[in-house]
């Protein structure tokens, strides 16, 4: 199922929100859990948000009854180690304006010299009763004040009820030769994590609706961010760009509503006819997976890179929600600015073992499950001859041979009180009973930071012992 408004998530969240309605010492005796428990998960997520990778290990078992309390248990002690953070935060929830909703991040310097990125973050319209939906709308490649002031007026145009977070870009210069006017890079991906994981913690915020949106410059940035980040998205939406798919697979964008617009005259860069390559990958993921590739992708007649039109993206997102527990996943590993993901949905990497992209295909039908691991190789067979732009690529697989990964599960996946079967491969690396257990909760919240996803269960495989 792919439109996921009030099924699962919808029962997920009011799960979530009646779980909150205990006291917090309340939640800690009906999880089980005590002191020790507490100063130990603390201990555990201070040293993530410091950046340290780490592996909590806990033995207790927990009730199915148990479990929202164990949730809200953990998610409180997540919310108290942010809070002792000291950093800087999103500030509240301010009408969207140009002065008072003004805020700045500061870029590691191991990540991009010298970087502020400035933004403006507040609201349009009244808040609906699950909170706002949120939209990060990434600029074009002009004058960075001046786009930056566009953006403004674009998202007040849009209007509400919605949250827009919209950058600066905090760098229009090159470093070592590379041009550092890119959404998707390392420094910058270190402002979209920071972002879900402080957003996440808003009580004003939607969980279930957050999107990329973005124009020419932004364009190219949300296309590639919306196949690294499906995960947390209900949507994104590029316009007026067009990426090579090697560095954005379509793929990746199961579960999640796509958007994209670019005029047919839009020639600059080969962006017309590389939206049209975007098009017919969702169009034949769709008709393959008939439900699970929702995309609204046009190339207008007569429009070219100016003239596309920049308000008929979100009335087509905006009804989507996300759906963070999906039975079907497709998720090509690729590097981003040297960067990989260590999960995705609820497929985790514990350590990286393999060079090059890797793609993990899972089915989940009741209680079997079915992984597919996969080696990608590409191969180039479009170059444009003016840019040296590789455009068009064809893909082959091949059966991997070794790695770690581990399957996170819960009650929204499985029946956890019947046993579960897992194969790699058409091999069978698992069956017998899952064990919900509380270390899993805290490992998948310190992983993702996602309210949504706080996995009771995980089943480990290592592929080479197979």
């Amino acid at each position: 199922m792919t439109l996921f408004s009030m099924t699962k998530a919808g029962a997920l969240v009011l799960s979530m929100a009646l779980a909150c309605t205990l006291s917090a010492g309340a939640a800690t005796r009906k999880a089980g859990a005590s002191a020790a428990d507490s100063a130990a998960v603390t201990a555990c997520f201070q040293k993530v948000l410091k950046g340290e990778r780490t592996d909590f290990k806990d033995g207790k078992n927990l009730r199915k009854e148990d479990v929202a309390a164990a949730r809200e248990f953990v998610w409180n002690l997540w919310k108290a180690a942010n809070g002792s953070l000291d950093e800087l935060r999103l500030p509240g929830m301010p009408p969207l304006g140009p002065e008072k909703c003004l805020g700045y991040w500061t870029i590691p310097e191991n990540l991009e010299p010298h970087a502020i990125l400035y933004y403006l973050w507040g609201t349009c319209g009244e808040r609906p009763s699950e909170g706002y939906p949120s939209y990060l709308y990434l600029h074009g490649s002009g004058n960075p004040d001046g786009e930056f002031s566009n953006g403004l007026q674009i998202c007040l145009n849009i209007g509400g009820p919605a949250a827009f977070f919209i950058p600066r870009i905090p760098n229009a210069n090159s470093e070592n030769g590379v041009s550092l006017y890119r959404w998707w890079q390392k420094g910058k991906q270190y402002v979209w994590e920071r972002f879900f994981r402080q957003a996440f913690l808003n009580p004003d915020l939607d969980p279930l609706k957050l999107y990329f949106i973005g124009i020419s410059e932004g364009a190219y940035g949300s296309q590639r961010l919306a196949s690294f980040y499906a995960d947390y998205l209900a949507g994104a939406g590029p316009i007026a760009g067009g990426e090579p798919l090697k560095n954005a697979p379509a793929e990746n964008c199961a579960n999640i509503a796509f958007s994209f617009r670019t005029g047919n005259d839009d020639r600059g860069f080969y962006r017309n006819i590389l939206t049209g390559y975007t098009k017919e990958a969702f169009d034949s993921l769709a008709l393959a997976h008939p439900g699970l590739y929702n995309h609204n992708i046009e190339i207008p007649e007569g429009a070219d890179h100016h003239s596309i039109g920049y308000y008929k993206t979100v009335p087509w997102l905006k009804d989507f929600s996300r759906n963070p527990y999906p039975t079907f996943v497709d998720w090509e590993d690729f590097e981003m600015d040297g960067i990989h993901r260590d999960g995705f949905y609820n497929i985790y990497i514990p350590e990286r073992t393999y060079d090059g992209r890797r793609r993990y295909e899972m089915n989940i039908e009741g209680n079997d499950i079915a992984l597919k691991v996969s080696d990608v190789a590409y191969e180039v067979v479009q170059t444009d001859p003016m840019w040296g732009i590789q455009m068009k690529f064809r893909k082959s697989y091949s059966e991997s041979r070794d790695g770690k990964v581990v399957i996170y599960l819960s009650d929204e996946l499985v029946d956890l009180d019947k046993p579960v079967t897992l194969t790699v491969n058409g091999k069978k690396a698992y069956k017998g009973m899952v064990k919900r257990n509380i270390g899993n909760i805290v490992n998948s919240c310190s992983l993702y930071y996602d309210p949504c996803r706080l996995y009771t269960a995980c089943i480990e495989v290592n592929i080479a012992e197979l």
